[in-house]
């Protein structure tokens, strides 16, 4: 599934309960992730609810590519997770620099329908994810 599958699939839902139960769909979708990456190391801090992420490094020629694995406690963050790794997951650390997921997550109107804790921790996951691609970066050269 691409960010543009999960556009189109909003632009055809006009209630919020329904956008609400696609975004949980989506978190059904997150690979599992092994009770071992459930660390605080992968903790991410500042979200209300309890989230992971896990973050491989592979190397794809010359740039590094990082991929997550992401999980939570609560259902609509485990979807909101989903959309962040359709956006992050796989990317070379300048494609996820590059990549304004605030402006996406506020295109599909999702952040002014969020609370302020999950916005916040919304937030935070981003910047988890952006400080792992500057530090991959900074690493790379």
């Amino acid at each position: 599934m691409t960010i543009d599958d999960i556009r189109d699939n909003f632009a055809l839902l006009d209630d919020w309960d329904d956008r609400y139960r696609y975004v949980i769909e989506l978190g059904r979708t997150l690979t599992p992730m092994p009770e071992h990456e459930h660390s605080a190391a992968n903790k991410v801090q500042g979200c209300a609810s309890q989230v992971w992420l896990s973050r491989q490094i592979e190397r794809a020629g010359d740039e590094p590519v990082l991929t997550y694995l992401g999980d939570s406690d609560a259902h609509i963050v485990r979807g909101l997770i989903a959309i962040l790794l359709t956006l992050y997951s796989g990317r070379t650390p300048q494609q996820i620099l590059a990549t304004d997921a605030v402006a996406v997550f506020d295109e599909f109107g999702l952040r002014e329908h969020l609370t302020p804790q999950r916005s916040n921790g919304l937030r935070s996951m981003i910047e988890r994810i952006r400080t792992d691609a500057r530090e991959a970066l900074a690493t790379a050269s």
